[in-house]
């Protein structure tokens, strides 16, 4: 069962509970503002749901498409919030009826405390917002939500005229209890586990190129960690007073029983501090995230195409797919020859398992397009068959920015590529 059909099946769910207990004394506006406020508190809690990073889901889906549809659940459900007040508060002076509700019960207060949270955290979600946050703040501004749930609670279920049958009260705090249950265990505890187990911490620092480092990990017992090339971890290093600032970096190698590679390029304070890590340095961690391992690989050619540092999940790949001699190709994109990195282990990969490098080194050619400058005359589609005649059969993994990701992405669909083979994953926030 898809979880779209389970979605569409819980609201068929809480409609059926909202009829069979509806006041039928309620004036229609009110009964349609309460059905949309049952909409929407099970919305949200399908929104907790699909970000609770539960392992299996996380395995069908991908975070990026379980990203999507927890920002459409999200924006859905806060529309019918919205509707569910303003239905409410129908009729004249909508404030003082407000201030009586709030007067008269009790229960109001924390109610309207979570309508503010959860006003937060969508404001704070839009895009033009979000380019303007760093992702720590964002991050953190995003926790409310779990405020306006946990607020929203005693309003539900004390206000509910609706929920009075036994049979609702047990749909409501089941659902309640599987949002938080999901959220305590794998958010919290399976990472708290792991990292208790695996007492990762930072053995050195490498400068690969300007701007961008690798920082290998020892721990114990790593071979018991479940992480696969082309994964990444949400980490947090105990470094100061920004050590509980999680950022998501992908391995840039294969992990092994002794050690774990990250790469990172350095864009801001969070990403800076990384450069700056001691020896002996503990990271917490949350993971292994991600889809685009070898479980994707259907067999045969393979195309990779990055951008920048979007590099080191295709390079982890690239030791770890069992592609036959001569049968990879690594399209590699920089603004500059000194940011090519990792030199000596695509020399290694090329002589050894006759991987094709190739370098496409310059500013971008202009917007919506993933080619340099000096060949800004080509046709996105033509040059990535020109790279590889063949493409339309091959696996294709593609790693950057979203913007550029895209523009590949169009170009491999005009020329074939069937949509089980494309293979890309999303780490904007």
């Amino acid at each position: 069962m898809t979880a779209k059909l389970v979605a569409a099946l819980s609201l068929v769910v809480v409609t059926a509970l909202w009829v069979a207990g509806r006041d039928t004394a309620a004036p229609g506006l009110a009964a349609a503002g309460r059905l949309a406020a049952l909409w929407s508190a099970d919305l949200l809690l399908a929104q907790v749901v699909l970000m609770a990073r539960i392992p299996w889901v996380e395995r069908a889906y991908g975070r990026d498409r379980l990203a999507r549809w927890h920002r459409r659940t999200g924006f859905a459900s806060f529309v019918l919030l919205l509707a569910h007040v303003t239905l409410a508060l129908a009729g004249a002076a909508p404030l003082r009826r407000l201030w009586m509700l709030v007067a008269v019960n009790p229960s109001m207060v924390p109610a309207v405390l979570g309508l503010v949270a959860l006003v937060v955290v969508v404001a704070t979600s839009l895009r033009a917002a979000r380019r303007r946050l760093r992702y720590e703040s964002w991050h953190l501004l995003h926790l409310y939500a779990y405020a306006g749930i946990i607020l929203a609670l005693p309003h539900e279920l004390l206000l509910g005229t609706d929920l009075g049958g036994p049979a609702a009260r047990a749909f409501w705090w089941t659902a309640y209890a599987v949002a938080l249950g999901a959220t305590l265990v794998f958010r919290v505890g399976l990472p708290v586990w792991r990292t208790l187990r695996h007492r990762l911490t930072v053995d050195r620092v490498v400068t690969e190129a300007p701007g961008l480092v690798s920082v290998y990990l020892t721990g114990r017992r790593l071979d018991r960690l479940p992480a696969r090339a082309g994964q990444y971890f949400v980490w947090r290093f105990l470094d100061g007073p920004d050590a509980m600032h999680g950022n998501p970096f992908s391995l840039s190698g294969p992990p092994r029983a002794d050690r774990l590679r990250i790469t990172v390029k350095t864009v801001g304070d969070g990403t800076a501090r990384v450069a700056a890590l001691r020896a002996g340095t503990r990271a917490l961690i949350e993971g292994p995230y991600g889809r685009m391992t070898a479980d994707t690989y259907s067999g045969g050619p393979v195309t990779m195409l990055a951008c920048g540092v979007g590099v080191t999940p295709l390079l982890a790949l690239l030791w770890d797919l069992p592609y036959g001699q001569g049968k990879a190709t690594l399209v590699y994109r920089t603004r500059h020859p000194q940011e090519v990195a990792f030199r000596a282990e695509l020399e290694w990969l090329s002589r050894e398992r006759g991987v094709r490098l190739v370098p496409l080194v310059g500013p971008r050619a202009a917007e919506g397009s993933w080619l340099p400058v000096a060949y800004a005359e080509y046709d996105d589609a033509e040059a990535l068959r020109s790279l590889a005649p063949d493409i339309a059969d091959h696996d294709v993994y593609v790693c950057g920015p979203d913007a550029w990701t895209d523009t590949v992405l169009r170009a491999a669909h005009r020329l074939g590529v069937p949509q089980a083979r494309l293979h890309r994953e999303r780490f904007a926030w």
